[in-house]
């Protein structure tokens, strides 16, 4: 079983992305058993009805962040998917509150599972919202396998590659960085890329 962490701040485009993922990971890649885990920090999730109503598999943790006052619930929920439902692929969306390497460490800790992660960052609001929110972004982007700089078609060409040099001074080496839009259809590559599939 494979386990993909999908992180970034709220509205930064975690469940759209998810929208085009999936169908892509059952047509192009025939990978059928995928459970979707939602985490909210409220007590009812609005994603989680999205994802459902399409026809997804979806179960919700609700009322904490997986990364800290729900860990050991994380912990107990992974077990009886993989128990129960065999799956192939378990990807989480984190809440935009959540720090992605803490739920990956707990993962690999707990569970043996070594999972990727792929961060959001919003292309439109990444300025107005990295002085704000300086311990809380840049650390989303810690240990991420790839970051998605999403709502590119809004801003300009200058202003992406402004946001572009930012993401990449808060992310390791290693990290691969697309510039997307939610709004479009998103390279297949980028799909193959999160999955850590090496792609055509």
């Amino acid at each position: 079983m494979k386990f993909l962490i999908i992180g970034g701040f709220l509205g930064s485009g975690k469940t759209s992305l998810l929208l085009q993922l999936i169908p892509y990971m059952r047509g192009q890649l025939g990978i059928e058993k995928t459970v979707i885990l939602e985490n909210e920090i409220g007590k009812t999730g609005i994603d989680d009805r999205v994802l459902s109503g399409a026809g997804y598999d979806v179960r919700g943790m609700f009322a904490g962040c997986v990364c800290c006052t729900m860990a050991g619930e994380l912990t107990l929920t992974v077990q009886a998917i993989m128990q129960d439902m065999d799956p192939e692929w378990i990807i989480m969306e984190a809440s935009g509150m959540a720090f992605p390497r803490n739920v990956k460490e707990n993962l690999a800790d707990t569970l043996g599972i070594d999972a990727r992660i792929c961060c959001l960052a919003d292309a439109k609001r990444w300025p107005r919202l990295l002085k704000p929110m300086e311990h809380l972004l840049p650390l989303q982007l810690e240990e991420a396998d790839t970051v998605l700089v999403n709502k590119t078609d809004l801003i300009s060409d200058d202003a992406l590659a402004s946001v572009r040099e930012s993401v990449a001074g808060f992310s390791s080496p290693e990290t691969e960085i697309f510039p997307v839009s939610m709004n479009g259809r998103i390279d297949p590559r980028i799909f193959d890329r999160i999955l850590g599939r090496n792609g055509s």
